[in-house]
């Protein structure tokens, strides 16, 4: 008898825990809900089996009171909110300091770009981007453009 208590229990204990993991977590329909969901199900089907119908019916109605207020627990209480990502980057490239690139600025290719990467202009590296081509790596460059922190290249013929 108390073997049955055990089983129905943690039956339905593991079966809300996935449950409640599935939609906190794991959101979609996965096996994790679908596991739940069954555990928590075969938990009351032992109970009504086992212990009989009054005491199944009990156990049914405290799997549903403890899951409804698990689940409200859950989403009301702010619990699982250091778990969310509430930073967002901002940054941007070539943000961390102001360059002092002109228009007609040659330099070179360091990676191929394609259309972005990286050209070294004096002793500094820059990413780049060109107008749609393919440059090769170690193909010499030069600016065309300046916009905000966007430098655009092309190969020199």
């Amino acid at each position: 008898m108390l073997l049955d208590w055990i089983t129905v229990i943690v039956l339905i204990g593991i079966g809300l825990l996935l449950i409640i993991v599935e939609l906190v977590f794991v959101p979609g329909t996965t096996v994790v809900g679908v596991l739940g969901f069954v555990l928590t199900a075969i938990g009351v089907w032992i109970g009504y089996s086992t212990l009989g119908t009054n005491t199944g019916h009990v156990i049914l109605a405290s799997a549903v009171l403890i899951g409804g207020l698990a689940f409200f627990y859950s989403f009301r209480a702010d619990s699982w909110s250091r778990f969310a990502l509430k930073e967002q980057n901002r940054g941007r490239v070539n943000e961390d300091y102001q360059h002092a690139l002109v228009v007609g600025e040659e330099g070179k290719a360091v990676s191929a770009l394609r259309p972005q990467g990286t050209a070294l202009f004096g002793d500094h590296h820059h990413e780049v981007q060109t107008q749609g081509e393919f440059v090769s790596s170690n193909t010499a460059i030069r600016i065309i453009k300046l916009n905000q922190n966007k430098i655009i290249v092309e190969a020199i013929s």
